[in-house]
């Protein structure tokens, strides 16, 4: 049986209109649900699939890129870390030099001599001539990697036997503790 609407009963007509409207949006809102649901799973596998490996058979005209391990190979004396490279002017740059004393007074001095004397951590006597400024600054900024995976780091840590902790040193603040190693080495 088919209900006829009369044009003149528009209450009718508006109360079937919305029961329809509010039919189709429950259905409506059930397979939104689903087709998020879905879109969902798939941004989540997707972007946790492994990337293809990519090698210089494939893009013969791009040079190789090098991993972490390999750029580490290269030169093992600049450490593990974000300092690549470090610029060193002469004279010191006292700025530098103080800014290094008080981070130095605050974060360094209970366990480092400015002599050669080890207390907790080694004395810092011609560290600046033994070691590359971008190691030094590795080991302040990125110190439980270089323990964990730089030789010469877990040569300190078995003579020291203590870890250094880490102090959340930024890069500019180890470049101002390292000015003030050059200064305590007698660099002028």
């Amino acid at each position: 049986m088919i209900n006829i609407i009369k044009p003149n009963d528009q209450s009718h007509f508006d109360l079937i209109l919305t029961s329809y409207f509010v039919s189709l949006m429950k259905n409506s809102k059930q397979t939104m649900k689903k087709i998020l649901t879905i879109l969902i799973a798939m941004t989540l596998f997707w972007s946790c699939a492994p990337d293809k490996p990519t090698n210089q058979e494939e893009f013969p005209d791009q040079p190789a890129a090098k991993s972490a391990v390999e750029s580490q190979i290269m030169d093992p004396t600049k450490g593990i870390g974000a300092v690549k490279n470090v610029t060193l002017k002469t004279p010191l740059e006292q700025e530098r030099v103080s800014r290094g004393i008080a981070i130095y007074e605050m974060k360094c001095s209970a366990c480092h001599r400015l002599d050669e004397k080890r207390v907790v951590g080694p004395g810092w006597k011609d560290i600046t001539k033994t070691r590359k400024p971008e190691w030094i600054m590795n080991m302040v900024t990125n110190v439980d990697v270089m323990l964990e995976q730089d030789a010469e780091a877990q040569k300190l840590l078995e003579l020291c036997l203590t870890r250094m902790p880490n102090q959340n040193v930024s890069i500019g603040d180890a470049r101002d503790v390292l000015e003030y190693m050059r200064q305590n080495d007698g660099e002028k």
